[in-house]
Formats: C-alpha cells, structure tokens, sequence
C-alpha cells in the first residue's frame, strides 16, 4: 500500500479510535505528509514500512535545517511517533522505528498571562450598546472565570449550562466531560444575551443548542473570538499579544496565586495530568520571589 492509503487509516484511527479533535488530527496529518514528502524525494523513494530509524534521524535531521523552533520539531516528531505506533498496531511493521529517537530538549515556557487590573480594562472597553457587546462580554466573562478552551467556549451547549448552581458541564479533550464552575458576572451577563438578545436571532435549525451565536444564527467561530479579543487589546493600547488561551492561563495563574489546591484547578482545567497544571506554580514561585523582594526588609 501507498503513503495516502496508511495516511487516510491512521486519519481514520485518529477521529475513531483516539477520538482526536479535527484540529489535533490535522496538525498530526500535516507532520505525516512532511514526513511523506521526504521518503518519497529520497533515492529510492520510501514507503512507510521500508523506513527505518536511521532514515527518522534524516527526516528530523532536516526539519531542524529548515530553522524549526525546538517546540516546532518535538511537535512533529510527536505525530511521527503516533503514525508509528498505529502501523505497529496494525501490524504492518514488525518493530517501530521511532521508538529510541528522542526530541530536542525543551525549556519550560510560561505562558502570558494578565493582571487583574488588565482583565477589568479589557472587559470595561466593550461596548455594551453594541448588538453584540453583552456576548462578547459573557463570553470573555465565562473564559476569566471558567478557565474554558476556546473551542469548550464556542461549542457550550444551552442545555450544559446549570443556572441555579452555576456550573458548565464541559465536553473537553479526548470526550472527557467535566463540571466547571463560573462567576457572578459571567451569570448576569450570560442571562442578558440568552435571555434578552439571543431570542431574538433567526437561528439556523442546526445551531438551536449552541449558547454563543453570530448574527446570522450560526454558532460563534474561534477565529472571530480571536480577532475580538486583538481588536479589544489595541483598544485600550494592552502591548501585550494575547489570544483566548491567555484568559486560561489568567485564571489558573489567579487562583493559585491566591493559595486555591492545585488538584482543583487541574479538575476545572481538565488536565489529564497534574505535571500540567504544576508549570502555573512556575509562575507563582516567581510573584512568590517578587513579593519578597518588595517588601522583605533584607532581600
């Protein structure tokens, strides 16, 4: 069999088996056909099961020449790795080549996030005489407060949402579902725009169960979030490049700074591993250090 019949199971084990969002599976079946276009540009051209560890080295060997970042290349190797270990479940090679190569060694990065006081001006800047000002705050409202995904946000269902307990039941990575809490302001905002504006979109049949809608009734699309979220930033001259994903790490920096349990946020985050949510104690550690450095009378 070609490069295109084992890329289209290995897509198909992915969505089915892994349960992979599109996106993830996209990302994996970009890395492939990377790896694809190497074999096949080599003399004489590979098939998956005629590469070997050797061959890997080459193929990562080059992808670092091209001037990849370090987090770029471990991505790519990452899905390499994936598209191994299906070819080995399904038998069609006998050892996995990819199995003793290591990444390059990453650091650390910790995320951007924002203050309290950047958060306030932010939402303060929407208009909310705009037709769409009151969803746009719930929205940025519910992402501070709940600490959701972008898409967990733009997929909220109208029935996950327990107004009497305020909490979002969240279908997250992997179909995992959790319950998360969200605040008093994401309350009342969220219940002006479902219960005084929404009601009156002409919403598309497909789309009734969505919470957040654009204004031809279809449900909200990340990228918009994204854009609303710049245009709201350079408004109020934040110099600062920030995306949805920097109210996430806001809310997690937020609550352990202010001493909430770490197996708590990793609970509302939905990390599958702890060792996750620990790179927000990184951050803590260092408000930690600047505190004492301030106000310590022999730091």
């Amino acid at each position: 069999m070609n490069w295109e019949t084992y890329t289209k199971q290995f897509k198909d084990y992915l969505e089915i088996e892994s349960g992979l969002s599109e996106n993830s599976v996209s990302a994996y079946l970009r890395d492939i056909n990377k790896l694809q276009r190497f074999c096949l540009s080599l003399n004489p051209p590979l098939l998956p099961k005629q590469t070997n560890t050797k061959i890997l080295k080459l193929f990562i060997q080059s992808i670092s020449e091209l001037g990849l970042s370090a987090h770029s290349q471990a991505r790519i190797l990452s899905g390499v790795k994936s598209f191994y270990k299906f070819l080995l479940l399904e038998e069609v090679i006998d050892d996995d080549p990819s199995d003793t190569i290591e990444g390059p060694k990453l650091g650390r990065k910790l995320p951007d996030t924002l203050s309290f006081h950047e958060i306030e001006k932010l939402l303060n800047s929407i208009d909310l005489t705009h037709q769409n000002g009151h969803r746009n705050r719930a929205m940025i409202e519910i992402l501070y407060s709940s600490g959701l995904r972008v898409s967990e946000l733009i997929n909220l269902q109208l029935n996950n949402i327990y107004w009497d307990i305020q909490f979002f039941r969240i279908i997250g990575k992997g179909n995992k579902e959790r319950l998360v809490p969200f605040g008093k302001d994401a309350l009342k905002y969220l219940k002006i725009y479902v219960e005084e504006l929404r009601v009156h979109l002409k919403i598309k049949d497909e789309f009734r169960d969505f919470v957040f809608l654009n204004t031809r009734g279809k449900a909200i699309s990340r990228v918009y979030v994204f854009l609303m979220i710049k245009e709201l930033a350079q408004s109020i001259g934040l110099n600062k490049k920030i995306s949805p994903h920097t109210f996430r790490h806001s809310f997690a920096t937020h609550l352990i700074e202010g001493g909430a349990d770490l197996r708590a946020v990793q609970e509302m985050l939905g990390h599958e591993s702890i060792t996750t949510t620990e790179i927000y104690t990184h951050l803590d550690r260092d408000y930690l250090k600047q505190v004492m450095k301030e106000f310590h009378p022999r730091s």
